[in-house]
């Protein structure tokens, strides 16, 4: 049994949906329902942090454990690194990184990428991908796509639709090549404490700054990335009102009685 702690990096100022961790999704607040994947995906621990006290508070109703953090943090992974400093927990201890606005995890993917990091000593991360299935989602630039090497580590995260088929993409047309397996980049990592710590102090480079992917900086800096292939493949996460609408309709749709009941 792999033994790891979830915690929920949970900002309430977004500019595409303001006071994201608290819109409504079936009547729960959606950083419970984010909450509830990781509860229901076998961690130690489940630990939310915030930057907002109403984000707490909502938490506080739900029995939830939740952390106040900084305000000025750049990212999710800066946000967890106080609460590892905050809380002293262990450098080894396997940290899952679970965004807020993923109220569509699997909770065996959660567990799947834990698995995945404690297997591994000498990675500072583990992650996950699914197949691309269409030439407009390769081309979509808010689609990370990762290329892997022959362990499945991670080679490079990028936006652009790579590797660069060089007879296929000469057109110019978005297309998904017969020949070639391409793979999106699920956003949930596992790390450990220590490399996290390490991780957020390490100078930021040029190529995390252009594609705009802090998981460069891992690479960048000689860190290893393991991505696994995922054993499920996770709704959609919400950023704006449509991405809101669709989990809702997800929840709708599979907390309605069956036909007969």
């Amino acid at each position: 049994m792999v033994d790891f702690i979830v915690v929920i990096p949970a900002r309430y100022a977004s500019t595409r949906l303001p006071g994201k961790p608290l819109r409504l999704i079936g009547g729960q607040p959606m950083i419970q329902r984010v909450h509830a994947c990781a509860e229901a995906s076998g961690a130690r621990e489940v630990i939310v942090a915030t930057d907002d006290q109403r984000v707490r508070a909502a938490c506080v109703k739900f029995d939830a454990q939740a952390l106040m953090t900084a305000t000025t943090h750049g990212s999710g992974s800066e946000r967890i690194a106080e609460v590892v400093e905050t809380r002293g927990i262990p450098a080894a201890t396997v940290i899952v990184n679970l965004q807020g606005d993923e109220p569509l995890m699997p909770p065996a993917l959660i567990g799947q990428v834990a698995a995945a990091l404690a297997g591994r000593p000498a990675h500072a991360a583990a992650t996950a991908c699914t197949p691309i299935e269409s030439g407009e989602e390769l081309f979509d630039a808010n689609v990370v796509k990762v290329v892997r090497d022959h362990d499945g580590d991670a080679l490079y995260f990028s936006r652009a639709p790579l590797p660069w088929h060089r007879e296929a993409f000469t057109q110019g047309q978005p297309c998904l090549p017969a020949s070639a397996v391409y793979r999106r980049h699920i956003g949930l990592y596992a790390y450990r404490a220590g490399s996290l710590q390490h991780y957020v102090r390490a100078p930021v480079c040029a190529i995390e700054e252009l594609e705009r992917l802090e998981q460069l900086r891992i690479l960048f800096h000689g860190g290893r990335i393991h991505v696994a292939d995922a054993c499920a493949t996770p709704g959609p996460g919400v950023d704006t009102e449509a991405d809101l609408e669709r989990a809702c309709a997800a929840f709708a749709a599979r907390e309605a009685p069956l036909p007969g009941a």
